[in-house]
């Protein structure tokens, strides 16, 4: 049985692979190691440990052999492991110089899975079915693109008989005349969660985020082990959760334990964009700043809109009912119905790709989007943190980065993928040369990384009581009037007592400012709000 500080558990240890940052020409590394229970994992630890104990390096996800794990958040934890038998003790040196000489590459491909290593990205050239879904969905003819392109009808035809290969610079041409293109698809964050090991709550307001304190709702919690919680105008969009001071009753000293987690949601990631608009930084800014503060990523959604309504999920699903798509991932779910809108998930955490119809959810929750269809890339902890590194490290933009993944876990097709050609082991080359793709998501994939990264600030706002109140309040405040009982009503708005909730979700929302920069920026949030380009550095909108 395996101990964590001398208490005895029921923990199966789990071998998570190893920290890029810890590695190092010494006899010691640093693992992630997952505590199962119940075929669950419960909790993660970073934890040193002896490269002559270690051996050889398991597989990810594979058991390890630990007898006991030491220390804390903040000192470390160290684990002791069962002694290996003398050949795969000699096996530990020639182990940990390949790891070294992997993170000496440049680029730590866990999750591309790539055998060789190489600084090129993976994306599919535009075909010519490429090149005719489009101007089907743009509605023009053959002479139209010619005309408009300056170019021959002639030159067209060979484009779309395929006797004539799509260059780059095509591309970028046809993208420059028709500018809808470049707002088909665009790509944001969606989820943003961090823990800081080393900061409270009050800390992570004040110094990470840099919003004002007094817009944050305080309120005890039991969530995720924590005991506080703090929220941004007392909803959980934008929230940090940590431990209450506990005061000694025999000393009266009071011990504040450290460690916190910032967590972002959809709706809190558009209000932070706010606040990084009022900073005048963008997302790069604020990674970079969270990580001299130690914070790491636990969770990371990068969103791709399909505004152009490229994706059909019928025939998206009829494709997995049909087996006709491929994925690393063995695992899928399909999950909704054709009224209410379909979701089908590939993976499991820490890895899932999700396409649903992102409309129809709205719809659903009566909100309107000019989005159609989405797909989601959720990433969580070290994942999450592989597309950080690669995107802040190694110049490589968000986008191009999420394409990849995107292009190499998953792939549809309009024929009939066969059994032995899933058996091949070179399957994705073998289905992608002689099976026909979807055109659709060979296209998304193809024009995806000419897209762009955006912000799209929005400010705290009642939207969401005030259509609760039109839809479901209304009709009868209506009869109230009519029967003579509405200066009753008059009476009972002007003299309720607000919830602290409600206080603060006031004050959020009629604070034109919300962090501690904005006194010296002028910004009119008045007027539409603009997207704005993460790519561009001069921070124009998009």
């Amino acid at each position: 049985m395996m101990t964590i500080n001398n208490e005895p558990t029921a923990y199966t240890p789990i071998f998570l692979g190893t920290t890029q940052h810890s590695l190092r020409l010494s006899l010691e590394i640093l693992i992630m190691v997952g505590m199962k229970l119940n075929d669950e994992i419960i909790e993660t630890y970073h934890v040193t440990v002896s490269a002559i104990e270690l051996g050889q390096l398991p597989n990810i996800g594979s058991e390890i052999a630990i007898d006991e794990i030491t220390g804390s958040e903040l000192s470390g934890f160290k684990a002791k492991i069962r002694q290996p038998d003398a050949q795969i003790q000699n096996t530990a040196s020639t182990e940990l110089e390949k790891l070294v000489d992997l993170k000496n590459v440049g680029r730590y491909q866990l999750l591309k899975g790539k055998n060789i290593m190489t600084q090129d990205l993976n994306a599919p050239e535009l075909t010519n079915d490429n090149l005719i879904l489009m101007r089907q969905l743009l509605a023009i003819t053959q002479q139209e693109l010619a005309t408009a392109l300056d170019i021959s009808r002639k030159t067209v035809t060979r484009f779309e008989n395929g006797e004539q290969k799509i260059s780059d610079k095509f591309v970028n041409k046809l993208i420059s005349v028709y500018p809808q293109l470049s707002e088909a698809i665009e790509v944001q964050f969606d989820w943003v969660s961090l823990t800081f090991p080393d900061l409270t709550s009050k800390q992570v307001i004040a110094d990470v985020l840099r919003l004002q304190e007094n817009l944050f709702l305080e309120r005890p919690t039991s969530q995720n082990f924590y005991t506080r919680e703090r929220a941004f105008a007392g909803e959980k969009n934008i929230y940090i959760q940590d431990f209450a001071p506990v005061k000694n009753p025999e000393t009266q000293a009071v011990d504040q334990k450290f460690g916190t987690t910032l967590y972002l949601t959809g709706k809190g990631t558009r209000l932070f964009e706010k606040a990084l608009l009022e900073q005048n930084m963008n997302w790069r800014d604020f990674f970079e700043k969270a990580r001299l503060y130690r914070g790491h990523l636990t969770r990371l959604d990068i969103a791709i809109n399909d505004k152009w309504g490229l994706l059909d999920m019928n025939e998206l699903v009829n494709a997995v009912q049909e087996k006709r798509f491929w994925s690393k991932s063995k695992s899928y779910a399909v999950h909704g119905n054709v009224d209410d809108g379909w979701t089908v998930d590939f993976g499991k955490s820490p890895f899932v790709i999700r396409a649903y119809d992102k409309h129809k959810e709205q719809a659903n929750k009566g909100y309107d989007t000019d989005v159609k269809t989405r797909v989601e890339l959720e990433l969580h902890q070290d994942k999450a943190e592989y597309v950080l590194d690669e995107w802040l490290n190694n110049g490589e933009k968000l986008v191009n980065i999420t394409f990849d993944i995107l292009y190499t876990y998953l792939w549809f097709t309009n024929g009939k993928i066969e059994e032995q050609q899933l058996k091949s082991d070179t399957v994705r080359d073998e289905i992608e040369t002689t099976v026909e793709p979807m055109p659709a998501w060979s296209l998304l994939t193809a024009l995806g990384q000419k897209m762009k990264f955006v912000r799209e600030p929005k400010k705290q706002s009642v939207e969401r009581i005030e259509k609760w109140v039109l839809q479901s309040v209304v009709p009868s405040l209506a009869v109230l009037k009519k029967t003579g009982h509405w200066h009753e009503i008059i009476e009972a708005i002007n003299t309720v007592e607000l919830s602290a909730e409600h206080e603060k979700l006031v004050m959020a929302t009629t604070k034109n400012a919300i962090t501690q920069a904005s006194k010296q920026l002028s910004i009119n949030f008045e007027k539409p709000t603009k997207k704005y380009n993460e790519d561009d550095k001069q921070g124009k909108g998009a």
